[in-house]
């Protein structure tokens, strides 16, 4: 590949970014949002995740086909996530057997 190298400053701006993403997902966690506390804790890690893959992994540059695996990754990941979330809010929790503490 003879692409030229990108500029350390962006590579500092995107770190920079990781950063104040990560103060974020901190401070969000001590907030009580409820059922969202998951979605935005998601959505932060997610976020973090793209930044890192289209920055440092270099996925900016690269190919469509690497696009396209990237994005069905994400899919794949989202199919894995909903599926597991149904199956945890769908079960039925066991009571507790005779004589054990609840």
């Amino acid at each position: 590949m003879s692409a030229a190298a990108p500029a350390i400053h962006r590579y500092v701006r995107v770190f920079a970014a990781l950063v104040a993403l990560t103060l974020v997902t901190i401070a969000v966690a001590m907030i009580d949002l409820g059922p969202l506390n998951i979605a935005v804790a998601l959505l932060i890690a997610v976020t973090k995740a793209s930044l890192v893959a289209v920055f440092f992994m270099h996925l900016r540059h690269s190919h469509y086909l690497v696009w396209l695996f990237f994005g069905l990754g994400l899919i794949w990941m989202l199919v894995l996530l909903v599926a597991t979330l149904h199956e945890s809010a769908s079960r039925e929790w066991i009571p507790s057997p005779p004589g054990w503490a609840p």
